[in-house]
């Protein structure tokens, strides 16, 4: 451990006395916490414990700056000093091939509506039972895709962004693995990815599984080891139990709304519920084939029915006690996204306080946040290690 390192976590533990009973928010409110924050600390061991805590994730890249899913958007935040970048939503072409996009619906992502050569691809499809209607990259070949170009997703929120629709290509996630050691030899340090299997039950029955495609590709590319610098996450537990089997990533299941259920788990009759996963026993069985999971941040701190914070949920120390790191999502500075006591405003481009919002969740121990603006989140970072 270099001593920059060692005095990040000497100040860290004065910061940890501070907040580790309460933190305020903006308006004064106190929130009580149930677990311990371990700020600028390293988990001891190689590969994924070897990254900062709390690690700052490039959520999509700098998604805050520029279109997401591009290599725009990743390299911007490998510049800001993004820990870890989220490259790759990773979806099938009808070819066999994995791009990264949101969603396999790109109508919202890419420029796709202004070909007309493709205006007969658009469509309505059930996508894990919600009626969709757009344009599906299982429909189209990766030579199709490529002549398609990004846009910016939410526009309302960052019509900044929209100087840059057009820029960029639609990724693969071989270019992602090639551009990773690029950027890797060119920084001269190691570049860690965040890629996640999007639908896999419904690709699965396409008969376009995730899972096998990107451990081939892991494989080919030296990255399928449990030091290996790539993170592997999924909303489909079973994604991520047949991920374990095939390769030695470390591996985190995401979790949403508490009363929401995998998608797997409905196709299978599973009648759990996120609210059972996150109980210890839920923990457990994740942990019984996972290194970590990514709660929505209100699973951490639920808000009330205002939208303000409440008191943080024991989630952290739970899922700690099971042996799983926690990468919550996501962060972003725009006012719609922030809890209701940290919005400024009303614009729905206008910046809250997000900066009290990093502090209320850093407080609490998670081991790391999925950031739509990395440099704010790091920035965030430094204020809480530093105290």
């Amino acid at each position: 451990m270099g001593a920059q390192e060692s005095n990040e976590q000497a100040r860290g533990t004065g910061r940890r006395a501070v907040l580790g009973a309460a933190v305020l928010g903006t308006g004064g409110a106190v929130l009580g916490l149930p677990g311990t924050a371990r700020a600028g600390t390293r988990h001891g061991g190689g590969g994924v414990k070897s990254l900062p805590v709390p690690t700052i994730i490039g959520h999509r890249g700098a998604s805050g700056y520029r279109p997401e899913h591009t290599f725009g958007s990743y390299e911007l935040a490998l510049d800001m000093g993004a820990h870890v970048v989220e490259a790759g939503d990773l979806v099938p072409t009808r070819d066999g091939h994995i791009v990264c996009r949101h969603e396999p619906e790109i109508g919202g992502t890419t420029d796709v509506a202004d070909h007309p050569e493709f205006a007969g691809r658009k469509t309505t499809k059930v996508l894990d039972g919600v009626s969709v209607t757009g344009w599906f990259t299982e429909d189209f070949t990766l030579a199709e895709l490529k002549t398609l170009r990004a846009i910016e997703r939410i526009p309302d929120n960052r019509p900044h962004n929209k100087l840059y629709d057009g820029r960029w290509e639609i990724p693969t996630f071989e270019e992602v693995l090639q551009w990773q050691d690029e950027q890797t030899r060119k920084r001269g340090k190691q570049v860690w990815i965040y890629p996640e299997t999007k639908h896999p039950t419904y690709f699965r029955k396409l008969g376009l599984g995730l899972e096998e495609r990107v451990a081939d590709m892991l494989r080919t590319y030296g990255k399928d080891r449990k030091n290996s610098p790539v993170i592997l996450q999924s909303f489909e537990p079973s994604s991520i139990q047949r991920l374990n089997k095939l390769v030695g990533n470390p591996l985190a299941v995401l979790l949403s709304g508490p009363t929401t259920r995998p998608w797997d788990f409905v196709e299978a009759g599973d009648p759990r519920t996120v609210a059972d996963l996150v109980k210890p026993e839920g923990l457990k069985w994740i942990a019984s084939y996972a290194n970590g999971i990514g709660p929505t941040l209100d699973l951490i701190i639920p808000r009330d029915a205002s939208g303000n914070l409440t008191r943080p949920t024991t989630l952290v120390e739970d899922a700690h006690a099971a042996g799983l790191i926690l990468h919550p999502w996501t962060l972003r500075n725009e006012n719609p996204f922030l809890p209701a006591n940290f919005r400024k405003g009303t614009g729905a481009d206008a910046y809250g306080d997000v900066f009290g919002a990093y502090q209320a969740y850093f407080a609490t121990g998670i081991d790391g946040v999925f950031t739509d603006q990395p440099d704010t989140g790091l920035l965030a970072r430094e204020d809480f290690v530093n105290g």
